[in-house]
């Protein structure tokens, strides 16, 4: 394949615009990347697509999703709304997840997929639970992703709130499917070690993780002091902040993503940046259920490679991002941070993330990367530069809509529509299934 006649956004380390650009992909690398005259010249066979003075982009990287939520969708609460995070959790997730069928999980699942496609999202690092529907889960998902075409990092959650077998069966779904990523290599496909959060997860549990983890080479997917009530029952439990905890136990690292991190302190967020975590930010999903804002720029200037994710709100990184830059404004009640660190998050740490978990350059347009690329249909009313290019994603981009979705070199979508997807069919079936998941909830 060969792009021409787009302007390409690389989002390398210089944020590079190219005019009148052109990519050549080979097989699902990018193997070229120039002006449109050069390119063209050079590959003269190629299967062409004419971008059409489109921008185009790499495609975007949710760095902490719960595909499962989707059912949560329109959902009324019979009883009182819940007050605080941990009633959140009680009356609704842990209900939902509970609820979920095989079924449900399949369609859980394709339904946001199909939507990150539309809003071009083409990676998702996720997070699995399903109590009823704990074996080959992760299968009926990523079975999905290599279907439809998207690249995902998934895991299943590990808790002690369901007993003893429920625990043992999550950890097993995680080793399995880690197993499946070993012999299959799939290029689409990849998986970390999931656990819930430290105030579900004892230290048997913890140990019991990494000892089964240690063979894989792997990193942690695990939610991190989201709310202040994990932060209290870390010190009142076991003398220790949850970041404090999650180090001494050996969950920490360069691969494992800790999600949220809204109440940490000083000495967690030298803890994160010693150990190399990432850190995933969900401004969306944190204001939603009251949790508070996490001290992103604090953790940014101190190194933390902080990422960005909507935790299920939805598929759209677009939306993700421009509350970023918003939140944080707001939360200060200065004007001045938010918008570099809110486009570093997503196009810079998101890519690096998956990048390191790949184990091969993805979120950039450049010779190497993998074909992961949307075009967007912007057309700038002032000059678009390297300096400039954040006023232009948060303020134009980000609302522009996207025409074109192609992951490693493969088209999702072309002129808006899905390709070999029947997205009206899928949602009738979810609106049914949806009935029978409300029952159970």
């Amino acid at each position: 394949m060969l792009v021409h006649n787009a302007t390409i956004l690389t989002m390398n380390e210089k944020n590079a615009i190219l005019e009148d650009g052109a990519i050549y992909v080979e097989g699902d690398i990018i193997r070229d990347v120039g002006h449109s005259q050069e390119i063209l010249a050079q590959y003269p066979d190629s299967a062409l697509l004419d971008a059409r003075g489109k921008i185009l982009i790499p495609g975007l990287i949710n760095a902490h999703m719960h595909l499962y939520s989707t059912f949560a969708r329109g959902i009324v609460l019979k009883d009182e709304p819940p007050e605080n995070f941990l009633q959140i959790l009680k009356q609704r997730w842990w209900r939902l997840d509970k609820a979920l069928d095989g079924e449900a999980v399949y369609l859980s699942a394709i339904i946001p997929l199909v939507q990150a496609i539309r809003c071009g999202t083409t990676t998702i690092i996720d997070h699995h639970s399903s109590p009823s529907a704990i074996e080959r889960s992760l299968d009926i998902i990523a079975d999905l992703f290599e279907q439809i075409g998207t690249r995902g990092i998934l895991c299943y959650e590990v808790s002690d709130r369901n007993g003893k077998d429920v625990c043992n069966r999550a950890i097993e779904e995680n080793v399995r499917f880690l197993e499946r990523c070993v012999k299959s290599r799939s290029p689409l496909l990849r998986g970390l070690f999931g656990l819930h959060a430290s105030f579900t997860l004892g230290d048997e549990t913890l140990k019991r993780c990494v000892d089964a983890a240690c063979p894989f080479n792997t990193g942690f997917h695990v939610h991190c002091a989201e709310a202040a009530s994990d932060l209290e029952y870390a010190r009142k439990n076991y003398g220790k902040t949850v970041v404090e905890r999650f180090a001494d136990a050996g969950i920490l690292g360069p691969k494992t993503i800790a999600a949220h991190c809204v109440h940490i302190t000083d000495r967690d967020i030298a803890i994160l940046e010693k150990t190399q975590t990432n850190v995933v930010h969900n401004p969306r999903s944190n204001m939603n259920n009251g949790v508070g804002c996490a001290p992103v720029l604090k953790m940014l200037k101190r190194g933390v490679r902080v990422g960005l994710g909507t935790d299920g709100m939805s598929a759209s990184m677009w939306n993700e991002v421009k509350v970023a830059n918003l939140l944080h404004k707001h939360q200060r009640g200065d004007p001045r941070p938010g918008s570099a660190e809110s486009s570093k998050m997503l196009f810079k740490n998101n890519a690096l993330i998956a990048s390191d978990i790949f184990g091969t350059p993805i979120g950039v347009i450049e010779e190497g990367a993998m074909a992961d690329f949307i075009l967007v249909d912007y057309c700038p009313p002032t000059p678009m530069t390297p300096e400039n290019l954040t006023g232009h994603i948060l303020f134009g981009i980000a609302d522009a809509p996207v025409d074109t979705t192609v992951v490693g070199g493969k088209i999702l979508m072309r002129e808006k529509k899905l390709v070999g997807i029947d997205e009206e069919a899928i949602c009738a079936r979810a609106r049914e299934v949806a009935k029978e998941v409300w029952r159970r909830f």
